[in-house]
């Protein structure tokens, strides 16, 4: 394996917002809908595009619910997000070591954006991909294709990096290697039925992987 390029997604593999997105949707649910949703229901969504997660309860105040989501988790961002161990260590190593980096994310860029600088992260990436830049999100291979147009890639000399079905799959129709953090909410059983490259017990075991 000849790794030069590494694409990694946002919330759950970089940034811990797993509380920060259960509260929201809990909150956005309750508020909009009177409905009342357990943690282990909303993150079975997790890593899909929030449209089409919001709109499996409701279609038709779809709208107004990505407001209410939005506007909350803007608000509540700072305070509930962390970063996971080892994270900008790795990142910048990698960077030193001249690999290119992207973000490859089902999120809005301008939230994106938010939690890469909230962590200092945004001078390491070379390249970010939000929900605002394609058309088709994970598991569609697009977002993936795009960052390895932008980095100059070839699928067969990068490695996406995620916590969920959608990474793997995005990363696999893209024809990229493929690897899962272990932290994920998602049942590790279920990923593993997938046939990722790599299983990471933290991020820092990229840099063993690569070596």
């Amino acid at each position: 394996m000849s790794i030069r390029g590494i694409l990694f997604d946002l919330d759950g593999t970089l940034i811990n917002t797993n509380e920060l997105i259960v509260e929201t949707f809990q909150y956005t649910y309750k508020k909009i809908l009177q409905l009342d949703v357990p943690r282990e229901e909303i993150t079975q969504y997790f890593g899909e595009p929030l449209v089409d997660t919001l709109a499996k309860y409701d279609s038709e105040k779809v709208d107004l619910l990505l407001k209410t989501y939005r506007d909350y988790n803007y608000l509540k961002h700072d305070e509930l997000a962390t970063i996971f161990p080892g994270v900008k260590d790795t990142i910048r190593t990698l960077k030193e070591n001249g690999y290119k980096l992207a973000v490859v994310t089902s999120k809005k860029n301008e939230g994106a954006r938010k939690g890469l600088s909230l962590f200092g992260l945004t001078p390491y990436i070379d390249y970010l991909v939000g929900y605002d830049d394609t058309k088709k999100h994970k598991p569609n291979p697009d977002p993936a294709l795009r960052a390895l147009q932008a980095l100059k890639l070839n699928p067969e000399e990068t490695l996406m990096v995620g916590d969920s079905p959608y990474d793997i799959l995005c990363g696999k129709t893209a024809g990229t290697y493929t690897g899962i953090v272990k932290y994920s909410e998602h049942s590790l059983e279920k990923l593993m039925e997938l046939k990722p490259d790599y299983v990471l017990n933290q991020l820092p075991d990229l840099l063993k992987i690569l070596s």
